[in-house]
């Protein structure tokens, strides 16, 4: 079961829980609320899951590619490690399967507030057009995913404000008819 909760203030090292005192846990069905989903399956097999298959084929998720952060797997770490923490939005759906290791997704409530999501193996993530968030490697410094789209990759982030965008827009207005 995904684990999320509201994040604290503190400006301390990314990579810790940030786990606000008191705790406010947040379940899923908020993060539903909030255009997030999540499935847990099989890292192991990933390669014939049917669970998988069936998700990209009703999702239309027809790319994929997999994607190691580690210091000595991926070129570029630092750079990349502060580009992922930035909070930023996408025009697309972002979609990430991970495979092994852990890290956190950060989105925005709808009030603004940070919840931070830890993934681990087997556990995959929508987060929607439109959403402010950020990702960070977790305190182990290691994740494999699976990056997943609709059509050809798009790997376009806009750093906030980037509120001008139609893909806010719309998650403004889809924020606005989940809350009634």
């Amino acid at each position: 079961m995904v684990e999320a909760w509201y994040m604290d203030e503190s400006g301390e090292d990314q990579r810790a829980p940030h786990r606000q005192e008191p705790h406010r846990p947040v379940s899923l069905e908020q993060l539903r609320r909030l255009g997030v989903f999540h499935w847990k399956l099989d890292a192991d097999n990933y390669e014939t899951d049917p669970d998988l298959a069936r998700i990209r084929k009703e999702k239309n998720y027809s790319w994929m590619d997999i994607i190691t952060i580690h210091k000595d797997k991926l070129p570029n770490y630092q750079d990349k490690i502060k580009i992922f923490y930035e909070e930023h939005l996408h025009l697309d759906d972002e979609i990430r399967y991970i495979l092994e290791g852990s890290g956190y997704f950060d989105v925005r409530d709808k009030d603004d507030k940070w919840i931070r999501i830890f993934m681990e193996k087997g556990d995959m993530i929508t987060l929607p057009a439109g959403i402010y968030h950020r990702f960070t490697l977790d305190e182990n410094n290691y994740v494999k995913a699976m990056r997943l789209f609709v059509g050809e990759p798009v790997w376009t982030a806009y750093n906030r404000p980037a509120d001008h965008f139609p893909a806010r827009g719309q998650y403004i207005q889809f924020l606005a008819q989940a809350a009634q």
